[in-house]
């Protein structure tokens, strides 16, 4: 009936239910030889598709096994990988580089982990950087950051499961949680020689440990806070960086239209931090149902018309703390030491001790 053990395997593979059907029947087994089951482990890996080894990643002197793709963005990919020796998991973050600009924003990036130090912020365990970008040759340059893995996802994970059923967090917890968010950010406008800035503050850039302690992650867009803007093209060029680099429903009006003649400080992550605090206690930032229905986000931040859902379970303190931030001129706005103050103030007011 079959030529080979090869011929009678595939017979089993692609009637394997059929077969079933008459053995239950009492029609006689197929009995299969030692080569058989030597066939059948290879058809069976052939037919689906695993006949591949898993990707090593070689980091200085260690070396990690690709586990899997945990994200990818317009820069980067992040892979879920395993230490080959102590089998601890990590996340490696793969930057390729296409040009020399690539390749110093992904350097820059791994001096602003070595520059910014603070449990509210991500560590860099260990980093490399491999080859040199050329685009006239069309060679890529990858650098390679190997960090904490957070097995819980990010806030913006968690809000969306809340979501789901109006799960609304209670009130002094969030601000518990946006008070480690602020010390994270503080971390990055007390940055030495310069302050630096974010740039991209979001609950999709903030993981959450064991014990809900946000970490705030991806330094990528991180660049000095307070740049002097003198000129049309230096106003168009920070537009663009803008535009590549903070995501709308977080970005800051100023930075939506740079005026030619300007001072940008540090007070855009303020402007972030305010629809992060609003997306914590209504699962959104007040900028992402525009986004999602694809009307022009710009114009609904410049205008700041914030409402709040009347279902949600948070009194005027609150909503009066998310509004402070969220002032369309940035010199209203407070730094991130009077928004510290200001959140113990209103848990304080919260807990009856005011």
């Amino acid at each position: 009936m079959f030529r080979n053990s090869l011929s009678k395997i595939n017979y089993l593979v692609e009637n394997i239910n059929i077969i079933n059907l008459l053995q239950l029947e009492g029609f006689p087994l197929i009995v299969l030889t030692l080569s058989d089951f030597v066939c059948l482990g290879l058809s069976l890996i052939l037919k689906m598709g695993c006949l591949c080894a898993k990707e090593t990643i070689t980091v200085n002197t260690k070396k990690y096994t690709v586990r899997e793709h945990l994200g990818e963005g317009g820069f980067s990919t992040v892979l879920l990988v395993e230490d080959n020796t102590t089998r601890r998991k990590y996340a490696i973050k793969k930057i390729v580089c296409h040009g020399p600009e690539d390749q110093r924003i992904a350097v820059k990036e791994i001096e602003y982990h070595s520059l910014v130090k603070h449990p509210n912020v991500i560590e860099c365990i260990d980093s490399t950087h491999k080859g040199t970008a050329d685009p006239v040759v069309n060679a890529t340059s990858e650098v390679l950051l190997v960090l904490p893995y957070y097995y819980r996802g990010t806030l913006a994970h968690e809000l969306e499961r809340r979501a789901k059923n109006n799960d609304y967090m209670n009130p002094i917890d969030i601000l518990n949680i946006f008070l480690q968010i602020c010390e994270g950010v503080k971390a990055f406008h007390e940055a030495k020689p310069n302050p630096l800035a974010h740039r991209d503050l979001k609950t999709a850039n903030i993981v959450l440990n064991d014990q809900d302690m946000p970490v705030i992650m991806d330094l990528g867009s991180v660049a000095p806070a307070r740049v002097k803007v003198c000129g049309n093209q230096a106003a168009q060029t920070l537009q663009d960086i803008a535009a590549e680099r903070c995501s709308m429903p977080y970005r800051a009006p100023e930075l939506f239209n740079v005026e030619s003649y300007c001072m940008i400080d540090e007070r855009t992550d303020i402007w972030s931090l305010g629809c992060i605090l609003y997306a914590l206690c209504y699962f959104k930032s007040p900028f992402d149902t525009v986004y999602e229905r694809g009307d022009s986000v710009a114009l609904a931040v410049i205008s700041a018309n914030i409402t709040f859902p009347e279902e949600a379970p948070y009194n005027e303190d609150m909503q009066n703390l998310i509004l402070s931030m969220l002032k369309v001129n940035p010199m209203e706005r407070p730094y991130v030491y009077s928004v510290i103050e200001n959140v113990y103030d209103t848990i304080a007011k919260l807990e009856g001790r005011v």
